[in-house]
């Protein structure tokens, strides 16, 4: 039997105390707090697409932080936000290169019938489905505005 992505998030902590490893410990259990967050929140139980998209946020929000930090001459903490975007981007799965989202969002785009930019919408929501957490967001978007505009 295969171990959820949580499952292994939560071993990944108990592995983090035993070597009194605490800036992964540290980010770990903000993952795991977010991921609790959500479960009661929404009165779920999360599955693996939805930790992955809790990460992805995350990540977001690492990027966003160091970029702000940069502008502001303060690398230490830089360097913090860095340190914890390392240990999430190891609970995503191999993201799909450009030419793959590409290709993906021309065969969705093709099976819907989409035919230009008032069927984004629709198109995101396929493409959402189908590629949540294999691929950046950010880049999808890209590839499903460059595909509906022809």
């Amino acid at each position: 039997m295969t171990t959820s992505l949580k499952d292994q998030i939560t071993e990944d902590m108990k592995t983090a105390m035993r070597a009194k490893d605490s800036e992964r410990l540290g980010t770990i259990r903000l993952l795991l707090a977010a991921c609790k967050q959500k479960e009661v929140d929404e009165r779920v139980v999360l599955d693996d697409a939805m930790v992955v998209a809790i990460v992805d946020k995350l990540i977001k929000q690492r990027k966003d932080s160091i970029e702000a930090f940069k502008k502001a001459e303060r690398t230490d903490l830089a360097d913090k936000e860095a340190a914890e975007l390392l240990v999430l981007q190891a609970y995503l799965p191999a993201r799909m290169s450009a030419d793959e989202v590409l290709a993906a969002v021309k065969a969705i785009v093709a099976e819907l019938g989409a035919s230009g930019p008032g069927d984004m919408g629709k198109v995101m929501g396929a493409v959402k489905s189908q590629l949540t957490g294999k691929a950046e967001m950010g880049q999808v978007s890209a590839a499903v505005k460059a595909a509906l505009a022809g």
